[in-house]
C-alpha cells in the first residue's frame, strides 16, 4: 500500500479561515493547511503537485501497486496536514510520498527530500526506514534532470522536525521538493510534460527499490 500526498490544494486560498486553524503536530501546532507557492506567471504549486501525484499513482499502478490518495481533485481546500497524516497511518501504508514543490529565492535551484527528524515518541519508529526512502527517492531524482538544491538542506536530503505530515506519521513518510518554482531554470523543467513523467517513475522505481530492497 502507498500513499501520495499531493501537497496542498487549489481552493485553499478562498478559505482562509479553515486552513489557518491551528492543528497540533506533536512538537507544537501548525496551521491546517497553507495555499503552496506558485511560479512568478502565477501557476500554482497546487495544480502542479495534483498533475504528477496523478501520474505517479498510474505508474504505482500499472506495477500492481494499491494507491491511496489524500484528495481526489485539485478543486477544495485541505485536508489539514494532520489528516494526511492519518491517511497513511489507518491505510497501514508502506511508504507515504508527499509531492511538493518549493518557493525560494529565484537564484537557488534543485530538488531535495525531506526525511523525518527523530523525536523520541514521535518519530523515533519510522525515522531510519523514512530515511532509507528518501535515499532511495533521492537516486530516483537525479537521473529527471533536475538539479540537488543548491540552496537548502545538504547533498538533496533535509532533516525536518517541524512538519506535521512527517511527525504526526506512524509509517515511512517522505517530502519531495521537485524544484524551485521561482527559478526560471527548475520551473521550465517542472512544467514539461515529459520531466514530469520522469519524476513520476522516479517516485514508483524510489517506492519499488523500498520495498523489495
Amino acid at each position: 500500500m502507498v500513499v501520495i500526498d499531493p501537497g496542498h490544494n487549489g481552493q485553499n486560498w478562498a478559505h482562509p479561515d479553515e486552513i489557518n486553524r491551528l492543528v497540533h503536530i506533536g512538537t507544537g501546532t501548525k496551521a491546517c493547511n497553507t495555499t503552496g507557492t506558485a511560479a512568478a506567471d502565477g501557476y500554482p504549486e497546487a495544480q502542479l503537485n495534483w498533475v504528477v501525484a496523478q501520474l505517479a499513482r498510474d505508474e504505482l499502478i500499472a506495477r500492481g501497486a494499491t494507491v491511496v490518495m489524500t484528495r481526489e481533485d485539485n478543486d477544495g481546500w485541505g485536508p489539514c496536514i494532520t489528516e494526511r497524516a492519518a491517511t497513511g497511518n489507518e491505510a497501514n501504508a508502506d511508504a507515504v510520498i508527499s509531492i511538493h514543490a518549493d518557493g525560494a529565492r529565484s537564484d537557488g535551484r534543485g530538488f531535495h527530500v525531506i526525511y523525518p527528524a527523530t523525536i523520541a515518541g514521535l518519530t523515533d519508529d519510522i525515522a531510519g526506514p523514512s530515511l532509507r526512502l528518501a535515499t532511495e527517492l533521492r537516486a530516483a531524482m537525479l537521473v529527471t534532470g533536475m538539479p540537488i538544491s543548491d540552496y537548502t538542506g545538504a547533498d538533496g536530503f533535509s532533516e525536518r522536525g517541524d512538519l506535521g505530515g512527517l511527525n504526526r506519521s506512524d509509517v515511512p513518510a517522505v517530502f519531495l521538493e521537485m524544484g524551485n518554482m521561482k527559478n526560471a531554470a527548475d520551473i521550465a523543467l517542472l512544467t514539461d510534460s515529459e520531466f514530469q513523467q520522469r519524476v513520476a517513475v522516479g517516485i514508483a522505481d524510489a517506492v519499488e527499490r523500498f520495498l523489495t530492497g
